[in-house]
C-alpha cells in the first residue's frame, strides 16, 4: 500500500515528466513569409521557395513552421504584418514581392535575418550597404526584372518589327518600382528610337480604362512593366490584349501562360529556390551580413504561338529557336 506522502511524490513525479520531455525537445524554428499580395499567384513562386528549404534539409511542418503574411495587394498593411512577424520571434523574415515588402522588413527589425527578393538593385534601393557584403541583417536576390527592358523591348521590336509607338502599362501605387521602370524602358527606347506612352492603373478598373485607352491610341504594341500586382491580374490583362489587338510583352511566363503573347524575364520559380536556400542557411547558422547579394541567372524567353496566330504575327523562326518554352 502506497503512503500519502510516497502517493504525492508520484504523481507529482509523473506529472513532471511531460515538462521535461518537452523542455529536452528543441522548439521547431519558424520563418515569416512576408508578402505585398495574394496567395493565388504564389503556387510555383513557393515550390520554388520550399525547393530550396529541402535542399537545405528544411521541411515544412516537420522541421520548421512558415508564418504567412499577406497584404492582400494593400501595401500599407505591410509594417503591419512585418512587425507582427517580429512579435512572433520568427528566426528568419522571407521578404518577397518586391521592394515594399523588403523595405516594410528592415524597418520593423534590426536584428531578425530578412533574405528579400526584389527587382532592381538592393544597394540603390537602401537595403543594403554592397553586393558583396551586404552589412546589417538584410541579403537576398535581384531578380532583375527592371534591367532587361533593353532586351525586352528588343524582342518585342523582333516579334512585330513595324512597332515605332509603345504603350508602356506601370502601376502608380508601387511608386519606386514604378519610377525605376519608366526610367529604364525610356532609356532602351532612346537608343532603339522608339516611342514610348505612360499609362498608369493600380486596380481592375483601372486596368480596364488604360487599356481602352491605349488602344483609342492606336500604339504600335504595349510594353507591361514588372509588378505583383499585374502578376494577379495576369488574365485580364491577356484578355485585354487580345480584345483589343494589341501586342504585348510581359516580364514573367505567367502572361502567356494565361494567354498572353510573351515573356522574357527572370525564372521566378528558381529565383525563389534561392532564397529558400539562403533561409536555410541563415537557419543553420550563417549572417546574412557574410552572405553576398545572389543575381538572377537563369532568364527564360516564352511565346504563345495561339495569340501570335490569332493577332496575325508571323514568329520569326530565329525567334522560336531562342525561344525557353513555345505555348501552342
Amino acid at each position: 500500500m502506497i503512503g500519502r506522502r510516497e502517493f504525492i511524490t508520484l504523481v507529482g513525479g509523473a506529472a513532471a515528466w511531460p515538462v521535461v520531455a518537452r523542455a529536452q525537445r528543441p522548439a521547431m524554428p519558424a520563418i515569416g513569409f512576408l508578402n505585398v499580395v495574394s496567395p493565388e499567384m504564389f503556387a510555383s513562386r513557393l515550390q520554388g521557395f520550399h525547393g530550396g528549404l529541402k535542399d537545405g534539409g528544411y521541411l515544412e511542418g516537420e522541421n520548421i513552421a512558415i508564418v504567412y503574411r499577406w497584404a492582400e495587394n494593400q501595401a500599407d498593411r505591410l509594417p503591419e504584418l512585418a512587425a507582427d512577424l517580429v512579435r512572433q520571434q520568427v528566426a528568419v523574415i522571407a521578404a518577397t514581392g518586391g521592394a515594399v515588402s523588403a523595405l516594410a522588413a528592415k524597418v520593423a527589425t534590426t536584428t531578425i535575418p530578412i533574405v528579400f527578393g526584389v527587382a532592381e538593385d538592393p544597394v540603390r534601393l537602401g537595403l543594403v550597404a554592397s553586393l558583396s557584403r551586404p552589412g546589417g541583417n538584410l541579403t537576398g536576390i535581384n531578380f532583375f526584372t527592371g534591367e532587361l527592358a533593353a532586351k525586352q523591348l528588343g524582342l518585342l521590336r523582333e516579334l512585330v518589327p513595324s512597332a515605332a509607338r509603345i504603350a508602356v502599362l506601370t502601376n502608380p501605387a508601387n511608386v519606386q518600382g514604378a519610377a525605376t521602370a519608366v526610367a529604364e524602358v525610356e532609356a532602351a527606347a532612346r537608343t532603339m528610337g522608339l516611342q514610348i506612352q505612360v499609362f498608369n492603373a493600380s486596380t481592375g478598373r483601372e486596368i480596364n480604362n488604360a487599356l481602352a485607352a491605349i488602344a483609342r491610341e492606336r500604339t504600335d504594341a504595349l510594353f507591361i512593366t514588372g509588378d505583383p500586382y499585374f502578376t494577379i491580374r495576369r488574365v485580364q490583362l491577356a484578355n485585354l490584349a487580345a480584345r483589343y489587338a494589341i501586342p504585348a510583352s510581359f516580364v514573367a511566363r505567367d502572361f502567356p501562360e494565361a494567354g498572353g503573347l510573351m515573356s522574357y524575364g527572370t525564372n521566378i520559380t528558381d529565383a525563389y529556390r534561392q532564397i529558400g536556400i539562403y533561409a536555410g542557411r541563415i537557419l543553420k547558422g550563417a549572417k546574412p551580413a557574410d552572405l553576398p547579394i545572389m543575381q538572377a541567372s537563369k532568364f527564360e524567353l516564352v511565346i504563345n504561338l495561339a495569340t501570335a496566330m490569332m493577332l496575325g504575327l508571323e514568329v520569326p523562326p530565329t525567334l522560336l529557336a531562342r525561344a525557353d518554352e513555345v505555348i501552342e
